[in-house]
C-alpha cells in the first residue's frame, strides 16, 4: 500500500468547515495589533505566549478559552477584522484547503465605533481579497485546478454576560428586567434576523448560522425561535453539539434547531452522559441516534486536536470517538476548529487521522469529499455540483500523481 505522505496531504484539496476567526490569528500579528491598541499581553514574544496562554495542552475547557479573551480584545476596529480574516484566508489557502468556513460571533466584536454590519463586511473584506489573489495562480486561470472560496458563519452564543464584550454589556442593560435565559434567546433572534438581512441585502457570503458556547444548563431549545427564523430564510444551519455535553444535546441540535451539521458531536458515543432520567435505556438511545444520524447524513465536523485539548480525560488520540464514527459510516469531516488555540492546521489534523485511526486512501477521500458536499456554499446548487465536480477531478489527479489511484 502506498503511503499517506504530508505532501500529498498538502497537495489535495481540502475543507475547513469548522473554523473560529477568533482563534485563529496569527500569533505575530496577535502581537501587533496589541501593541497598536493598547492591549496588554502577558508575554510580547511568541515564544512567551506559546508558554503563558497557547499552549501545546490544557488542563480544562477554562484553560483552553483563557486565550481568547486577547484575541477579542483586539478584533474590536473593521482594520483588525479585515488583517485577521485575509491572513487567515491565506494560511488556509496556502495549505491547500480549497474552501473554508470561518465562524465568529460578531456580538464579540461590535461597540459603539462598529456595528455588526461593519464586523461581516470587514470580515468579508479579508476573506474576498484573499479569494482575489488566490485565484489568480495560474492553475486556478487555465481551470486545471478548483477555486479558492470561503463563507462566513455567525455564531449566537448560549450564555453570555455584560462582561463578555461591549456590545453584550449593552444588550443585557437595555434587557435587565428579563431573565438572563430569556435575554439570551432574544440576542439569538436579533442576530439570526440581522445575518438574513445583510445576507440579502449586502451580498456577502454568510452562508450558515451556529450556535457556540457551554451546552451544560444551556440548552439548544432556548434558541428555536432564532434557528426557525434561519430555516425559513433558507440559512444552512449547524451547532456546537456533543462536544461537552451527552448525546442528548445532539439530538436537540437535529430535531429542534434543524442542523444540517454538527460541530464535534464527539459525545455522540458517551452514553454515560445521558441524564435524562425518561431514557430508559441510554446505550440504545446513542446507538439509535448514530444510525439516524449516519442514514440521514448529517454531517460531524470532527476537531482531533481540539478535543484532545478541552476533554482530556480521552487520555490517548487513539480513544477518541473518530473511529466509532467511521465505524459506524457516519458522514464526517475533519476540521481546525482554532489553529491559533489547538495549534494546528488542516494538514496536521489529517495526519493524526490518517496515523491514529483506520484511514487509508480510499476513507481520506470520503472525508474529503464530503468537506465539500456538505459545505454551505455561497452560490446556487448548481454551482456547488461544478465546483464540487472540478473538486473530484482535481483530488483524484492529485492521487494518481502520488500512487493513490
Amino acid at each position: 500500500m502506498t503511503q499517506i505522505t504530508d505532501e500529498f496531504l498538502r497537495a489535495v484539496p481540502k475543507t475547513d468547515l469548522h473554523l473560529h476567526l477568533d482563534g485563529s490569528l496569527r500569533l505575530t500579528s496577535l502581537i501587533e495589533m496589541a501593541a497598536e491598541r493598547g492591549v496588554e499581553l502577558p508575554s510580547q514574544t511568541v515564544a512567551g505566549l506559546r508558554e503563558t496562554v497557547f499552549l501545546e495542552s490544557y488542563s480544562s475547557l477554562a484553560e483552553y478559552l483563557h486565550g481568547f479573551m486577547y484575541t477579542c480584545a483586539v478584533l474590536r476596529d473593521g482594520e483588525a477584522l479585515e488583517r485577521a480574516a485575509y491572513e487567515l484566508a491565506v494560511d488556509c489557502f496556502s495549505e491547500g484547503t480549497r474552501y473554508f468556513e470561518v465562524r465568529f460571533a460578531p456580538q464579540l466584536h461590535a461597540n459603539d465605533n462598529l456595528s455588526i454590519e461593519q464586523v461581516l463586511v470587514a470580515v468579508a473584506a479579508g476573506l474576498g481579497r484573499a479569494e482575489v489573489e488566490f485565484n489568480q495562480l495560474d492553475g486556478v486561470v487555465s481551470g486545471t485546478e478548483p477555486q479558492y472560496r470561503s463563507g462566513m458563519i455567525v455564531c449566537a452564543m448560549r450564555l453570555f454576560t455584560e462582561g463578555f464584550s461591549p456590545y453584550y454589556s449593552d444588550y443585557v442593560g437595555m434587557h435587565s428586567y428579563r431573565p438572563q435565559r430569556d435575554i439570551i434567546a432574544l440576542a439569538s433572534v436579533d442576530l439570526a434576523r440581522a445575518a438574513v438581512d445583510i445576507r440579502n441585502r449586502l451580498g456577502l457570503p454568510i452562508v450558515g448560522f451556529d450556535l457556540a458556547g457551554r451546552e451544560d444548563g444551556y440548552p439548544a431549545s432556548a434558541h428555536r425561535e432564532a434557528y426557525a427564523f434561519a430555516h425559513r430564510n433558507f440559512m444552512k444551519k449547524t451547532v456546537h453539539a456533543g462536544e461537552a455535553f451527552g448525546p442528548e444535546s445532539i439530538f436537540q441540535a437535529i430535531t429542534e434547531l434543524n442542523a444540517d451539521r454538527i460541530g464535534h458531536g464527539y459525545h455522540l458515543f458517551s452514553p454515560d452522559k445521558v441524564t435524562d432520567p425518561s431514557i430508559e435505556d441510554p446505550e440504545a438511545y446513542a446507538k439509535q441516534l448514530a444510525e439516524y444520524i449516519a442514514d440521514r447524513r448529517v454531517t460531524i465536523e470532527v476537531c482531533l486536536t481540539s478535543n484532545m485539548q478541552t476533554n482530556p480525560e480521552i487520555g490517548s488520540i487513539e480513544r477518541h470517538h473518530l473511529g466509532l464514527m467511521l465505524d459506524r459510516r457516519l458522514s464526517v469531516t475533519l476540521c481546525t476548529d482554532n489553529r491559533l488555540i489547538s495549534n494546528t492546521t488542516m494538514c496536521n489534523e489529517i495526519r493524526l487521522a490518517v496515523d491514529n485511526f483506520d484511514v487509508d486512501a480510499r476513507t481520506l477521500r470520503n472525508m474529503v469529499v464530503y468537506g465539500f458536499k456538505r459545505s454551505f456554499f455561497p452560490g446556487s446548487y448548481k454551482e456547488k455540483r461544478a465546483y464540487v465536480r472540478s473538486v473530484i477531478d482535481y483530488y483524484d489527479a492529485v492521487a494518481a500523481r502520488h500512487g493513490h489511484a
